[in-house]
């Protein structure tokens, strides 16, 4: 019989392995991914000095010569002309300070050195994990303690509605249809003047979307989409439709959301300072550091490029 003992839950991974037992000696990490990354561009002037993130919007007016809302015509006599007015805001949003703490004994770093599993590294990369799965849940969701909001739910945007659910009997020219209704959406209240080019579905729609167009298989209903959508013809490249865990359920009335915007620091973006740490601390037999970085808010700059759309 193979006996396990108190040793089994010791930090530095230490079991009893029977004589005919073949460890694995692959330190499996918790199945966890995270598309922050992908998903948003940092606003990277922020310092860890910073409490806070600001940017200001400017709201323009000019008033036409004959009627308020026409050109500026003026006589070879005018003596009085209209100017141009305008009106700037400030939007400030708090800057959050993240910290961990990793810690071991020298007793625990003698042992993972015998047994070839570094504890040290092994914290460090558990609490970058952490502060990952942080940030990604940040930049989509918000944290609802602190009343935060992201990517995906920002109160301020209103989502239209898809006509019916996308299911397995759902053709292409539906999909096409739904994605192109969705897009002129968010182009009009652009006032046409940006057209989303990234489209952030549920993992179980983009699964619908890899059955071919045809019986020949040529292409997917995803590449299909991407290259016949409005963005290929108003920007000139194919729709980027990519998955992302935070959106089933997230609509009105649980249901799907999709979020059409465009992938630029000019439209929306993420402020952040990266994870800094401090020196080695020795405190009797232990070695203690701590990594701390700060977590802003999503800025929608143009929160008019982003666009909702429940009940696909």
């Amino acid at each position: 019989m193979i006996t396990f003992d108190s040793r089994t839950i010791d930090s530095t991974g230490v079991f009893l392995v029977g004589e005919l037992e073949r460890l694995d000696p692959q330190l499996h990490m918790p199945l966890v991914t995270v598309t922050w990354h992908r998903d948003i561009h940092l606003r990277e002037d922020v310092t860890i000095a910073d409490e806070a993130s600001a940017f200001t919007n400017t709201t323009l007016s000019a008033m036409g010569s004959l009627s308020p809302g026409g050109k500026n015509w003026v006589g070879s006599k005018t003596k009085e002309l209209s100017g141009v007015s305008l009106s700037t805001d400030k939007t400030t949003q708090a800057m959050h300070l993240w910290a961990m703490q990793a810690g071991w004994t020298i007793q625990e770093l003698a042992r993972a050195e015998q047994l070839g599993r570094p504890i040290d590294s092994q914290k460090i990369e558990a609490l970058n994990l952490k502060h990952n799965m942080d940030v990604d849940e940040q930049v989509y969701i918000g944290d609802a303690d602190l009343g935060l909001t992201g990517l995906v739910n920002n109160p301020n945007i209103t989502p239209v509605g898809i006509a019916a659910e996308w299911t397995d009997a759902t053709t292409a020219k539906q999909m096409l249809a739904d994605v192109n209704d969705f897009l002129a959406h968010s182009y009009e209240q652009t006032g046409y003047s940006v057209c989303a080019d990234k489209l952030l579905l549920p993992p179980d729609k983009i699964a619908l979307m890899t059955q071919p167009v045809t019986e020949a298989g040529a292409d997917s209903i995803l590449e299909y989409v991407s290259k016949k959508s409005l963005c290929t013809t108003i920007n000139g490249r194919p729709l980027d439709i990519k998955p992302l865990k935070w959106l089933p359920g997230r609509g009105a009335a649980g249901k799907n959301r999709a979020v059409a915007y465009t992938q630029n620091p000019l439209y929306v973006r993420f402020p952040m300072v990266p994870l800094q740490r401090t020196p080695l601390e020795y405190r009797g037999v232990h070695q203690l550091t701590t990594f701390f970085g700060t977590i802003g808010e999503v800025e929608f700059v143009y929160p008019e490029t982003v666009a909702y759309a429940d009940g696909l």
